[in-house]
């Protein structure tokens, strides 16, 4: 599981009941900061539409023709400001970001709790104010790793002639930032190359803050929307983020695993079963009402514009039979992958096992049965049969 994504965000904004929402396991909740100490991993899902009705198979692989593709999810410790300078548990976050393809920024929308992440009277605090920090937090972190060893670095590039972008790639593997990262930046910034020394600490930031961008890239789930005010949700969806609520959607995975309601995620509603409790019927009008209002519970949004938005991937279906859309065992569509867009058959066949890749000859379009060069480029919901030589 390539695709890895981080939930950000200050303690006590919401980010253990999206995790457990999104991947429903067992994760300390509570209404104080740090409930989070070390980061949670989990298996998240993509929601995506899986091929097999197309083809009049059933692959039991997905849930009424909707197929789930698993990616990591990973609940970090709590940020408050400063983080960078090791106030809170900031090095533990940022720590934890790293492995990261992107960020989920999980903010209170209920104005409940303060910069910190400290309880305050619903409403008191703008949400609105929690967004643009933690952009700020990892562009520092990245500049405090670039400042350690700027001058000694700098001046080696230019003595010894070293690639600067390799250089400061070098210097922010750990981060998951790489080479391309490093010169697109630059050559978006315009920075004197050959004089590195020279450059300014604003200048480093700069760069700081572009690489971040470009490689954590992230989008803002404003959570707790059952409980925020109608102008707190109007001005945080004018700003990008989407609307969210993490405690409904625990609720319906839940109440659909028991069998109450038959619910999929991503879904705006959910056919109730016929022996509930009025209670049970009260609280899912409440929320049947919230997710009519904001087309669904916000959760999987999020997950899958990380995925398909930020991430730019497509889900792909590597096959063995391509007349029977299977496996050599006879399983119908078997495996999903994740790819890049723009990825073709050869990176596919990498992704299967090395061996295959190396020994690439083509592919087959199973629909179509046509043969697929190694510079085709994959679309989304392909399958493919990948020959190569044994």
């Amino acid at each position: 599981m390539a695709v890895s994504i981080a939930l950000a965000g200050k303690p006590n904004c919401g980010k253990s009941t999206f995790f457990k929402a999104a991947t429903l396991a067992n994760v300390e909740i509570a209404n104080y900061p740090f409930t989070t100490i070390d980061a949670n991993h989990g298996v998240a899902y993509v929601r995506t539409t899986c091929p097999c009705r197309e083809v009049a198979l059933n692959c039991g692989n997905c849930r009424d023709g909707v197929r789930f593709v698993p990616v990591e999810m990973i609940d970090v410790a709590g940020l408050v400001p400063d983080a960078h300078k090791g106030r809170g548990l900031g090095n533990a976050f940022l720590d934890n970001l790293r492995q990261a393809k992107a960020i989920i920024h999980v903010i209170d929308a209920s104005g409940g709790t303060d910069i910190e992440g400290n309880p305050v009277p619903l409403g008191s605090h703008d949400p609105l104010g929690d967004i643009e920090f933690l952009g700020h937090e990892i562009t520092m972190w990245i500049f405090g790793i670039l400042k350690r060893n700027w001058e000694r670095l700098s001046r080696k590039v230019q003595a010894e002639g070293l690639k600067l972008e390799e250089t400061i790639a070098g210097q922010l593997e750990g981060a998951g930032i790489t080479e391309s990262h490093v010169k697109a930046a630059l050559t978006r910034l315009k920075l004197p190359r050959d004089k590195p020394h020279l450059w300014s600490d604003e200048q480093i930031i700069e760069l700081s803050d572009m690489l971040r961008t470009d490689s954590k890239p992230l989008i803002i789930a404003a959570n707790k929307i059952d409980v925020a005010s109608q102008e707190n949700i109007e001005k945080l969806v004018k700003v990008g983020a989407i609307p969210v609520s993490a405690a409904a959607e625990v609720a319906l995975r839940l109440a659909d695993k028991s069998g109450a309601i038959k619910y999929i995620s991503g879904d705006d509603d959910f056919v109730e079963s016929g022996n509930l409790s009025e209670a049970q019927k009260e609280a899912l009008s409440k929320i049947r009402t919230l997710m009519k209002k904001n087309k669904g519970t916000g959760i999987q949004k999020c997950i899958n514009e990380t995925v398909f938005k930020l991430l730019d991937l497509i889900v792909v279906y590597p096959v063995e039979d391509e007349n029977k859309f299977s496996d050599k065992q006879g399983r119908i569509l078997p495996d999903a992958f994740l790819l890049k867009k723009g990825s073709t058959p050869k990176d596919l066949a990498f992704m299967v096992h090395t061996d295959i890749g190396k020994g690439f000859l083509y592919a087959v379009d199973a629909r179509t049965k046509m043969r697929l060069g190694e510079k085709y480029e994959l679309k989304n919901g392909d399958i493919v049969k990948i020959v190569a030589v044994k």
